[in-house]
């Protein structure tokens, strides 16, 4: 241990529980509001006259419980409430955001043909060599990044996908432009890992916790037409479903 972090610790410098708890009620009360930038972990280390190993400490505790998150190079922020996700609903991200008095954006990083990969032709039931489309894409809340997804989709039922404006609802993309409309959803969802390709894409670091989710499509036909990989910040939102009597 460096000498001067030796001497806070025998001074009795507040333990990493000690500056989580401080700042969770600060953020509990409203003195530390959403979206805003804490002190640089220098400055939180001198206030708490603790080290900077210590300090980190309580962050990550603050991180895991959903409180506080973190964008490479730009540091650390209070969290806004999470969304409330219900798979079971017949709506897309735009509105299910605005729903919630929140602001929506979507940006798109690539889109292209291509030779679908193994994998992609296991969840689309396709055979080998198939085409799909290919839709990178980001999304903010509140001008959050929160969630990077990967769309594919069938070609066959989708000619001239690329030339329209992929940044809008691709429900109401197929709606308008291909008389498509979904019908049966399936969804698996697991706790992950940020692979570096989201990571770089959420702005977190590689290996972050995230919620990977897999929308598998069909329309209105019953037909297989496009696969969604979701991968979202663990604390941007919370899975809420309620079943019917």
């Amino acid at each position: 241990m460096h000498q001067s972090e030796a001497g806070l610790v025998q001074r009795g410098a507040p333990g990493a529980s000690a500056i989580r708890q401080a700042l969770q009620e600060q953020i509990a009360h409203g003195l530390l509001l959403a979206m805003e930038r804490l002190p640089s972990e220098r400055q939180l280390s001198e206030l708490f006259a603790t080290t900077r190993i210590t300090l980190r400490e309580a962050l990550l505790q603050l991180e895991a419980l959903g409180l506080i998150y973190r964008e490479e190079r730009r540091g650390w922020f209070v969290a806004p409430p999470r969304l409330a996700y219900n798979p079971l609903a017949r709506t897309h991200f735009h509105a299910m955001v605005e729903a919630q008095g929140r602001r929506p954006a979507t940006e798109v990083l690539a889109a292209r043909q291509m030779l679908a990969s193994a994998e992609i032709c296991r969840l689309l039931e396709l055979p080998a060599l198939s085409s799909v489309y290919q839709i990178r894409r980001v999304r903010r809340v509140d001008g959050r990044l929160v969630l990077y997804v990967e769309h594919y989709l069938n070609a066959a039922y989708f000619p001239g996908l690329l030339e329209h404006d992929l940044q809008r609802s691709l429900t109401e993309l197929y709606r308008d432009r291909y008389d498509i409309r979904y019908g049966e959803v399936r969804f698996e969802i697991l706790p992950t890992a940020l692979l570096p390709e989201a990571a770089q894409a959420l702005r977190v670091a590689q290996g972050s916790p995230a919620l990977h989710i897999t929308r598998i499509n069909h329309d209105q036909q019953g037909r297989l037409i496009d696969c969604d990989l979701e991968f979202w910040r663990h604390d941007a939102i919370q899975v809420r479903v309620q079943v019917p009597d």
